[in-house]
């Protein structure tokens, strides 16, 4: 059955609410912050993230072009900003990319459980900046984790049992606030090796409400040790200078407000950002659902697991891990010019929208973009890069370039069935330079995306082209 020809619809991002808002208020933001901070403003990273965002997608800051060697029919794309922030292309690509590889090459086919721990708003703030002290909690988190999945086997009789967690670090929540905290895969089970034949997994039984309660409580523990050690504890007198404020006073500033779910900037600064929907329940909630624990402002949640073959369900669990803080269409532009954030779900309080000012709105999106330079993705235990020995039995190893040779999907072919798909490919940058590649087989291909020392933005459009069979031998 022939597959109908669809239209590629290029994304048009200049008239995006976003792109919109950015575009018309990021100027009288930056000079509002630079007024705030004595003229120091925000460091070159968070600018320059706002800068970019406003290129992504844009024709006129350098495009591919693809043209048909059959009937010359030709498409432009228009570069993007490959910015890991708050741009909803970008992160939605990589959320793509990273969750399929997650599913393919990392995560082997038994169950899986994810364990959500948050932490509590004086830990996010310190976190948000300082990124080994972010690895050091996860790392005594992870620990935990592996400690008691050994020691849950120990106790059915399995010995030098191991597991593997991936952990995705988040930075926001869905009212674009400012919320550290942590996403971890673990294998439901663990490994064995015994002196003579293949390893065994051997899965784990569903932690109880007070497993769960019983890892929070250690963890509770041990990050007031490590917190203790590093004299960051409150009641410390010789806690050291924040590392943000010294960096850039106002970043601290916006980044202390979005933790708190208050304004920075503008007349309502101080205030609390606004919400929209029914009267809240002030009523004190002390369970919110199995295998869930709250204490001292850390909170636990392992309640969702993914059987052992259900790999679309893991893989729709990696992209909720590993998705942009913000989606296009959850904004509306509002008459008054009010920026008006719409929540997937609505919260238990019953807010089910944040109305911002669009001065508020971008500093939410400043106080969330992570530094340059820091790994969000981690792996412990058997998973992690170290461990190199179990991967010959994770997964079976697919083809490297084995994407390159999928079929040119229908809406990128200009005459199904009498083309043979385009194959040429001219890169042309923000200076107007014209440099044609012409694709041969796929060990050419890699060795043009070398020569360009652009893989990523190859990668993007290459995956698109099919080389027909007389030409892999050129």
């Amino acid at each position: 059955m022939a597959h109908p020809h669809r239209t590629y619809p290029p994304r048009d991002t200049g008239h995006s609410v976003l792109h919109a808002v950015i575009r018309e208020h990021l100027e009288p933001f930056l000079r509002e912050v630079s007024d705030r901070g004595d003229g120091s403003g925000l460091p070159r990273f968070v600018e320059q993230e706002f800068r970019e965002f406003l290129t992504c997608g844009v024709l006129a800051h350098g495009f591919t072009r693809l043209r048909c060697a059959d009937c010359t029919f030709e498409r432009l794309l228009p570069f993007s900003c490959k910015r890991r922030g708050f741009c909803p292309s970008c992160g939605g690509r990589r959320m793509a990319e990273r969750a399929a590889y997650l599913v393919d090459e990392v995560l082997p086919r038994v169950p899986v459980r994810q364990w959500v721990l948050t932490l509590p708003y004086r830990l996010r703030y310190r976190l948000a900046w300082d990124h080994a002290l972010c690895r050091a909690v996860l790392g005594v988190y992870a620990r935990v984790l592996l400690a008691f999945y050994a020691r849950t086997a120990q106790a059915h009789g399995i010995q030098d049992g191991r597991t593997g967690t991936v952990t995705v670090i988040q930075r926001f929540g869905s009212g674009l606030q400012l919320n550290v905290h942590l996403h971890t895969l673990v294998v439901n089970g663990v490994f064995s090796e015994p002196r003579s034949g293949p390893l065994t997994f051997h899965p784990a039984p569903p932690p109880s409400d007070e497993d769960v309660a019983h890892v929070l409580a250690t963890v509770r523990a041990w990050v007031g040790r490590l917190l203790a050690r590093r004299q960051l504890e409150p009641a410390d007198d010789a806690a050291p200078a924040d590392p943000l404020a010294e960096v850039s006073p106002v970043l601290a500033g916006l980044v202390g407000a979005s933790v708190q779910g208050r304004v920075a900037l503008g007349p309502r600064a101080g205030a609390r950002v606004r919400r929209l929907g029914d009267e809240p329940d002030l009523g004190h909630v002390t369970s919110r659902g199995p295998r869930q624990a709250q204490l001292d402002g850390f909170d636990l949640h392992a309640n969702v697991w993914v059987p052992p073959n259900d790999r679309a369900r893991l893989e729709q669990l990696c992209r909720y891990l590993l998705r942009p803080p913000l989606a296009q269409d959850r904004l509306r532009l509002r008459a008054d010019g009010r920026v008006l954030v719409a929540l997937k779900t609505v919260w238990r309080d019953g807010t089910s929208h944040f109305l911002f000012e669009p001065i508020e709105f971008l500093e939410k999106l400043a106080a969330i973009i992570p530094r340059p330079a820091v790994n969000l993705l981690l792996y412990h235990g058997i998973l992690a890069p170290q461990k190199c020995q179990p991967v010959d039995w994770l997964l079976r190893p697919l083809p490297h370039v084995d994407w390159l040779l999928r079929p040119l999907p229908h809406d990128f072919q200009c005459q199904p069935g009498k083309c043979a798909g385009i194959r040429e490919l001219h890169f042309v940058g923000s200076n107007g330079r014209d440099d044609p590649a012409l694709i041969r087989g796929s060990d050419e291909i890699w060795k043009r995306a070398r020569l360009d020392a652009d893989v990523d933005r190859f990668r993007v459009f290459v995956h698109r082209i099919r080389p027909s069979v007389g030409d892999r031998s050129s």
